[in-house]
C-alpha cells in the first residue's frame, strides 16, 4: 500500500508540475477537475443525495471558474476577509475535536454543505493567490504538509504510544505531532541558512524573525493536523473508511487535500501580513 501511494503522489505531483509550467490556465484547469471531485466528496460525507452533490459541485466550482476566467477572483481586503473567515471557522472547529474526543458528536447535513460552500472555496483562492506570488512559493507552502504528513506518520510509527484523538483517529499520535513540527522547523531553518535569499514562504516569516518564523510554521503544522482530524470525524460520522476511490493508495481527493484546506488561507494571511 505505501508503495503505491508514494506512486500516485508522484503522478500526482508530476501532473501539477506540468500544469504550473504550461501556465495559469493550464493550472486552474488541473485544480478545477481536484475540486470538483472534492465538492463530490464533501457531498458524500454531509449524506447529501447524489444529484445534488453533483449540482452543487457544478455551482461551486463553475462558478469559482467564471471568477478566475472573469478575473474578478478576490485579492487584497477581500481575500484577507475570506482567508480570515476561513482560519476563524477552523478555530472554531478545533473546539468541536475537541468535544468530539470526549463524547459524540455529530454535524448536520446543512451545517457541513454551509462548511463545504466555505471552506473549499477559501482554499481555492488561497491557492489561486500563492500560485500568482510564484511557483516556488506556493509549492513551498504545500511542502509544509507534506513534510509534516510524512514525518507524522514515520515519527508515530516509531516512537507513538499516546494516542492523540483515538476517538476520532486511532492511528494518529502526539509523536507524531511533535515530528511533523520538528521536520518542518528543521528543515524551513536548514533552507534559510543555506539559501536565505529563496523565494519560499517560510522566508518571508524568516526576514522578519527565526522565532517568528519557528511561531507561524508551527502554527501551520497544527492547521493541518485539524484539517486532518476533521475529515477523519466525518469519515467516522458517515461510516467510511475514504472519502472517495480517485487516487490509487490515498482513498480520495479530500483524503489528499484535508491537511491542505485549513492551511492555504492561513498561509495567506500570514503572507498578507509579513511580506
Amino acid at each position: 500500500m505505501l508503495k503505491l501511494r508514494v506512486i500516485s503522489a508522484l503522478v500526482l505531483v508530476a501532473v501539477l508540475a506540468g500544469a504550473l509550467w504550461l501556465g495559469r490556465a493550464a493550472f486552474v484547469a488541473v485544480i478545477a477537475v481536484l475540486f470538483f471531485a472534492a465538492v463530490l466528496e464533501w457531498g458524500r460525507l454531509a449524506a447529501l443525495p447524489r444529484a445534488a452533490r453533483v449540482v452543487a459541485a457544478a455551482l461551486l466550482v463553475g462558478g469559482l471558474l467564471l471568477l478566475e476566467i472573469w478575473q474578478r477572483t478576490p485579492v487584497g481586503p477581500v481575500l484577507t476577509l475570506i482567508c480570515g473567515g476561513a482560519a476563524a471557522v477552523w478555530l472554531t472547529l478545533i473546539a468541536l475535536l475537541v468535544r468530539a474526543g470526549e463524547q459524540p458528536v455529530r454535524i448536520g447535513t446543512a451545517a457541513l454543505a454551509a462548511l463545504g460552500a466555505t471552506l473549499l472555496p477559501a482554499a481555492w483562492f488561497a491557492l489561486l493567490y500563492l500560485q500568482g506570488r510564484g511557483a516556488a512559493l506556493m509549492i513551498s507552502v504545500l511542502a509544509i504538509v507534506w513534510v509534516a504528513d510524512i514525518a507524522a506518520y514515520f515519527s508515530g510509527r516509531a516512537f507513538g504510544k499516546r494516542k492523540l484523538a483515538p476517538a476520532i483517529s486511532p492511528g494518529k499520535t502526539w509523536a507524531g505531532v511533535v515530528g511533523a513540527v520538528v521536520a518542518v522547523l528543521a528543515i524551513a531553518t536548514a533552507i534559510h541558512v543555506l539559501w536565505p535569499r529563496a523565494p519560499l514562504f517560510s522566508e518571508v516569516l524568516f526576514r522578519h524573525s527565526p522565532i517568528l518564523a519557528w511561531l507561524m510554521l508551527s502554527v501551520l503544522v497544527a492547521f493541518s493536523i485539524v484539517g486532518d482530524l476533521f475529515e477523519s470525524l466525518l469519515k467516522r460520522q458517515a461510516g467510511l473508511k475514504d472519502s472517495g476511490a480517485l487516487l490509487p493508495g490515498h482513498g480520495g481527493v479530500l483524503d489528499r487535500i484535508d491537511s491542505l484546506l485549513p492551511v492555504l488561507p492561513l498561509a495567506v494571511l500570514f503572507e498578507l501580513m509579513f511580506r
